[in-house]
């Protein structure tokens, strides 16, 4: 496997897909994109404010473009939305990456989330029911977030790719 190929973090909301997501890429040598960032710059607001806008659909829509953007360009380490893995042109072009699903149980994502004021009221379980399959489906290694920190995280991804962790050099 090559460090050259794209990698996607995928997973609920409070799994930490961007912490796990920068060390990965600063790891690689590879940029970094996350969602939250692309919507604010393209769209003109957090993914909350998009959905109070426009609409989850909508949202939806631009998640899926930011995960399509990324993954067509120079091979980059891509934090994707959870919405991201229901539209099958997104697990169609995630088939070229490598793809780490962060997961942990539903009480420690709830937890997590308690202190944001991103989805203050999110229950990870409706979420989970529907995008399970999927995440399952696309994903090259699952990593249990619920007992790895972000740096473990990391370096179970290099040691799948096949690449020293940081500790070996």
């Amino acid at each position: 496997m090559s460090k050259n190929k794209p990698v996607v973090v995928i997973g609920l909301m409070g799994s930490g897909k961007t912490t796990a997501g920068r060390l990965i890429g600063t790891a690689l040598g590879l940029p970094f994109s996350d969602s939250d960032p692309y919507l604010q710059t393209k769209y003109g607001g957090t993914a909350a404010q998009l959905a109070a806008r426009e609409g989850a659909d909508a949202l939806h829509r631009y998640e899926a473009e930011h995960v399509l953007r990324e993954l067509a360009g120079e091979p980059k380490v891509i934090a994707a939305a959870a919405s991201t893995v229901e539209d099958p042109r997104v697990r169609a072009a995630m088939r070229d990456a490598f793809v780490v699903w962060v997961d942990a149980s539903d009480a420690v994502l709830a937890e997590r989330m308690k202190s944001s004021d991103h989805r203050p009221d999110f229950g990870p379980a409706a979420m989970r029911a529907r995008r399970e399959p999927y995440f399952r489906e696309v994903a090259d290694l699952i990593a249990d977030v619920g007992i790895l920190h972000p740096e473990q995280v990391r370096d179970a991804v290099l040691r799948k790719m096949g690449l020293p962790t940081p500790d070996q050099d």
